[in-house]
């Protein structure tokens, strides 16, 4: 791969509306505390992470947003807590309402591929707030989706 230009990038990205995905079977409705730990006010922030993936082989002919997708629907069955909604209790104490809602997803198409961004791809990564969609009202903590994952 190329080393980036010192030409800006320039690509355009669209993205499909929000949708949520939640667990492809019934779990358990129920209320989980955080520990004390979570509860610091400091800590209460969301991370954006971004990862990159070369093409498979053997998915050739499968739409990798749908495996995705489904993949997804089927792993919060077992991890259905990221699926709940951040509640603040007594004392500002964090739990986690286990409501099965589901987590954002959002598809989503660049004409940009990743040779494109040079190699090595370090941080801080060019472009991300391009690349990454900040759903309006999914900034806070508190009653939000616990995660948003954004494919393309």
């Amino acid at each position: 791969m190329a080393a980036p230009s010192s030409i800006p990038l320039k690509f355009t990205v669209r993205r499909c509306e929000p949708e949520l995905v939640a667990p492809a079977k019934p779990t358990p409705c129920e209320q989980k505390l955080l520990s004390d730990i979570n509860d610091q006010a400091s800590l209460r922030f969301q991370v954006s992470l971004i990862n990159f993936y070369q093409y498979e082989p053997s998915m050739e002919g499968k739409d990798p947003i749908e495996v995705i997708r489904e993949a997804l629907a089927q792993t919060l069955v077992c991890y259905y807590p990221f699926a709940g909604r951040l509640r603040e209790g007594a004392n500002g104490k964090l739990i986690v309402d286990c409501t099965g809602e589901g987590v954002m997803f959002i598809k989503t198409d660049a004409d940009v591929t990743l040779e494109q961004f040079g190699e090595p791809i370090c941080t801080p990564f060019p472009c991300l707030d391009q690349l990454i969609y900040d759903v309006p009202g999914s900034e806070g903590i508190l009653n939000c989706p616990l995660l948003l994952i954004q494919i393309g």
